[in-house]
């Protein structure tokens, strides 16, 4: 398997862990579990892994960082710590150029889009670690993502899911741009000073601030994010837009009932902006009535039935992973923040300890890769899914 240019850094390794830091005993990044196999012959495989070299791979949404190993127990205090280990080599074996960090979990303590201070804190934790190696690269413009792609490393673009840490001050997006972040969703499933969120029972739609924030937003050239925004929101959104939209992580409504999905309306009226959709992989989303048990089988119904809704040219992959647990992670946010209803109000499902192909961000392109040469696509239809099509949007969002 081929690794991209690192050469065994490990985040904060500049400090001396247990005495600069507070030490925490990180998932594994590679090997956590056994590699899923996908059926593929050798010459299917090698199709493939040349594939992933030739093109530029572009993950819309991912959380690329190691999350504790006893996460149920320690996954608060990680957070308030806000030394999120990234997982560089897990990253290096991914076939990734590039990859949306969704950012706001180091020092978070809120639910819904986090706090100010809380990103700050992170993003410059974030770009500090980063400056230590050389493998991954602050990615700021296509331009950047392309050059990664060309001399072997990997293109970090800064996101956040929700939009509430700007409360009403519209200049703090420019503060934002001006710190690296590229992309930002409207709301993180709770309403806030733009819009509301899919949890939210009754969608008041974008706001007079909203209306101001998208707008200056399509002036900087920070991408729109609607995936957790609820359906009348996002539609405002795309009616107010000059620019395409995303939709970086979610999957079809129409295949599986819940809120964290979006109906055909929203996902057609973002495919007409320009814009695309992510397909989603995080545990219980992308569930499908063909397979109720969310594998890698599950999540691409969920990308055929999108494909078929709105043509290839307007979806790619956001798998919303982490190296570890997610299902952990998941059981410490329903304490604390309440966030699966949205999931768990939806079809029966059936349990699962991690979703089989697509469980972190070091496998997922590699399998999507694999699974579409298996199913017989051509090069040019994965090209665009894995990457191309992102680049298309990007450059005319930036």
């Amino acid at each position: 398997m081929a690794t991209k240019r690192y050469t065994g850094y490990q985040s904060f390794s500049y400090l001396e862990a247990g005495k600069d830091y507070t030490e925490f005993t990180p998932s594994a990044d590679v090997d956590r579990l056994p590699e899923h196999d996908l059926g593929l012959t050798a010459d299917e495989q090698a199709r493939a892994e040349r594939l992933l070299t030739e093109n530029i791979a572009v993950s819309l949404h991912d959380h690329p960082v190691r999350l504790p190993l006893r996460a149920r127990t320690e996954l608060l205090q990680w957070n308030r710590e806000a030394r999120l280990a990234y997982g560089y080599e897990g990253l290096s074996r991914s076939g990734l150029d590039a990859v949306f960090d969704n950012l706001g979990w180091g020092a978070c303590e809120s639910r819904n889009g986090w706090k100010w201070d809380d990103v700050i804190t992170d993003l410059g934790m974030r770009w500090c670690d980063v400056a230590h190696q050389d493998y991954v690269i602050r990615a700021e413009s296509v331009a950047d993502i392309r050059r990664a792609h060309a001399e072997g490393q990997l293109a970090v673009v800064a996101g956040l899911e929700g939009a509430a840490l700007i409360e009403n001050e519209i200049d703090r997006l420019d503060v934002l741009h001006g710190l690296g972040v590229r992309q930002i969703g409207i709301a993180y499933s709770d309403a806030n000073s733009l819009g509301s969120g899919l949890r939210e029972k009754t969608d008041g739609g974008l706001t007079s601030l909203g209306r101001r924030a998208v707008r200056r937003m399509n002036q900087l050239g920070i991408a729109i994010d609607l995936s957790h925004a609820g359906d009348r929101t996002a539609l405002e959104v795309i009616e107010t837009s000059d620019k395409p939209v995303l939709i970086t992580h979610a999957g079809a409504r129409g295949l599986w009932n819940t809120a964290r999905m979006k109906p055909d309306e929203v996902i057609r009226a973002c495919a007409e902006t320009g814009g695309m959709i992510g397909i989603e992989a995080a545990p219980y989303t992308t569930v499908s009535p063909q397979h109720r048990r969310h594998t890698i089988e599950s999540v691409m119904d969920h990308f055929r039935y999108c494909v078929d809704l709105v043509g290839i040219e307007h979806v790619g992959f956001g798998p919303d992973t982490f190296f570890g647990d997610h299902l952990d992670l998941h059981h410490v946010m329903s304490q604390k923040w309440g966030v699966t209803d949205t999931i768990r109000s939806g079809p029966e499902f059936e349990t699962i300890e991690s979703v089989a192909g697509l469980e972190n961000p070091g496998e997922c392109f590699r399998n999507i890769t694999r699974w579409l040469v298996k199913h017989g696509y051509s090069d040019e239809d994965i090209s665009a899914v894995i990457g191309g099509n992102a680049l298309r949007v990007l450059e005319n969002i930036w």
